[in-house]
């Protein structure tokens, strides 16, 4: 008995360091309610992969932490770009002396981090082998050469990498120079995207070829260090990560921000050793389990946040926990589109119109506000997102209105009406009017159904509900096989212009899903596109607003406000607005995570 004691007292003892060690350190618990794709910068465009890729991967330029509404600044580069007058021609200078994450692609050595290794990293996303899901929106900056470059890849069935073109070359080691086609006043934005083109290293990729995604090799602050699909991400602080500190420049009435500031200004960065992430889709589990504490932060699930914040005040329950409330209007928008090459709701004759307008006006947002979104949520005037160039709170269109008698007098005075007396409409013809709308077969999909059937129901308007997975949907959408369906942007950069090349001519059958073709709103997009932010390009948005409103391609619904708890031990949270980055700026006090 006596020597069994002494051996469980010895194996305590040798115990007592480790545990001390795994206590200290600081892990940060987090669950995305929707599965990632993988980690290649080029080949994804989920949310949940770009996360993390945003904080495995560097770009040049970042999102300040604590700016509102935004601020962009140096990462790898030294300094803010130069540009020539007419912002064609953007000179970036990269710091020395980053390196890469270790790997075995760099047979032993430490790997700097150049300017090569930029240019190839955009070149990936033309090569038609990466299949780039995003390839569409980065051509649209017109980088000399690389369209060309595309084309001969096209032909020939291998793209060269080692050919150099005018929009995109090392002028030396630490120097990358992007010639651009056409006047681009907001690059910057492009090369802030870190989650999408951050640098990968030539090696790596070609190391792992075929297994991209599961290779994530940066500069960035974390790497990967398991992953098993749709089920557990663990990223661990990167060892090779250069000498980073706290720094970020909230405005100066920005009481949180400025508190957070004068917590962390010149810490080391990041403040944690491990990140843990868990896949869990259904809402419950995911409440349950930040309720019992195992992840320090959560995005509130929408039926879940009258419980967490009750009229937008953390609930007493949570409070005396400890808990922190974050609450922010996101910018994005929800919106359903119409195919504007479908023969019922397409088309800009005047019926076709006034169709699209009558079911606009029947749509009751502001019952969807209350009932789905449980009010987190504003009504939506028009596509310009919160926290975009141009959105304006006191902006009102006819987008907004909720007005069934309206919706009957304009489908009465152009035809749609009940010939037969059955209840249903018919279109002017006498023909069968049936509305197809394209849904998915999950819970959250469900009350916007029911909405929907009960809004067309009651201007005489017969709904069919076709359901179909979300990635079956998409394709059918791109092949301009559905007739209406719902979705969600969020924007990517503080610009509109993205939110405008949803609506862009050339771009239909791809981004442009509703296939909408107007002479005039193409000619303001580009040349919205080429101008500096000022009077003349607001003037210019205000015009496109007002087409897209009269002729209703797409009726926007709302912009959400999203709420997010975090746990009493984590400290200087604050949700990126853009960027996707987050992780390195906060702190985990492991001793109180540990204790609860």
């Amino acid at each position: 008995m006596k020597r069994a004691l002494r051996v469980f007292a010895l194996a305590l003892l040798c115990a007592l360091p480790v545990f001390a060690s795994a206590q200290a350190q600081k892990v940060f618990r987090y669950a995305f309610p929707a599965a990632e794709t993988g980690f290649d910068p080029a080949r994804i465009s989920d949310l949940y992969s770009r996360t993390v890729t945003a904080h495995v991967f560097d770009g040049l330029y970042h999102f300040d932490a604590l700016a509102r509404p935004f601020l962009v600044r140096p990462n790898v580069a030294d300094g803010m770009p130069q540009h020539s007058d007419d912002f064609r021609t953007w000179t970036v200078r990269i710091r020395p002396g980053i390196h890469f994450a270790d790997d075995p692609a760099f047979k032993g050595a430490k790997r700097e981090l150049v300017a090569q290794d930029f240019v190839y990293s955009y070149k990936r996303f033309f090569d038609p082998e990466t299949k780039s899901p995003v390839y569409s929106g980065l051509a649209e900056q017109g980088m000399l050469g690389l369209d060309e470059l595309r084309a001969q890849a096209l032909k020939s069935g291998r793209f060269d990498y080692d050919r150099e073109v005018e929009g995109l070359r090392a002028i030396d080691r630490h120097t990358i120079q992007f010639k651009l086609k056409a006047p681009r006043p907001r690059f910057i934005y492009t090369l802030a995207a870190g989650d999408l083109f951050g640098a990968v290293a030539r090696e790596v990729i070609e190391a792992y070829a075929g297994h991209t995604m599961e290779h994530p090799v940066g500069t960035g602050p974390f790497r990967l260090a398991e992953w098993r699909r749709s089920s557990r991400i663990v990223l661990e602080r990167n060892p090779n990560f250069r000498e980073l500190h706290y720094d970020a420049q909230p405005a100066a009435d920005d009481a949180e921000g400025q508190a957070i500031l004068a917590r962390f200004k010149g810490r080391r960065l990041p403040m944690i050793d491990r990140v843990e992430i868990s896949i869990i889709e259904v809402q419950q589990p995911r409440w349950l389990a930040f309720l019992n504490e195992q992840f320090d932060l959560l995005p509130v699930p929408g039926d879940f946040v009258n419980m967490a914040a009750p009229n937008g005040k953390l609930a007493p329950n949570l409070a005396r926990r400890g808990m922190a409330l974050h609450r922010v209007l996101n910018p994005d928008r929800t919106l359903y589109f119409f195919n504007m090459e479908d023969a019922l709701v397409g088309g800009v004759t005047p019926e076709k119109v006034a169709l699209r307008r009558a079911i606009s006006l029947a749509t009751d947002t502001a019952r969807e506000i209350v009932s789905v979104w449980r009010g987190q949520a504003i009504p939506a005037q028009s596509i310009v997102a919160p926290g975009t160039w141009g959105y304006d709170p006191a902006y009102k269109s006819e987008n907004s209105d909720y007005d069934p008698a309206r919706a009957k007098a304009l489908l009465d005075l152009y035809g749609y009406v009940d010939r037969d007396g059955d209840g249903w409409r018919e279109r002017p013809d006498g023909t069968p009017l049936e509305l197809r709308y394209a849904s998915t077969p999950d819970e959250s999909s469900r009350p916007y159904d029911e909405l929907w059937k009960r809004n067309m129901d009651a201007v005489g308007l017969r709904l069919v509900i076709d359901k179909a997975q979300w990635p079956e949907q998409l394709k059918r959408a791109k092949a301009g096989q559905l007739m209406i369906w719902q979705l969600g942007y969020s924007a990517a950069n503080p610009d509109v212009q993205d939110g405008l090349g949803i609506l862009y001519g050339p771009a239909a059958g791809g981004q442009n899903l509703p296939r909408f073709r107007d002479a005039r709103f193409d000619a303001i997009y580009r040349q919205m596109d080429s101008l500096p932010d000022g009077p003349e390009r607001l003037a210019l948005l205000r015009e496109s607003q007002a087409i897209v409103t009269a002729l209703m391609p797409m009726k926007y619904k709302v912009h959400r406000v999203l709420t997010d708890l975090t746990q009493p031990w984590v400290d200087g949270y604050r949700r990126p607005l853009y960027g996707n980055q987050f992780w390195q700026y906060i702190d985990i006090a492991p001793a109180q995570q540990q204790r609860r």
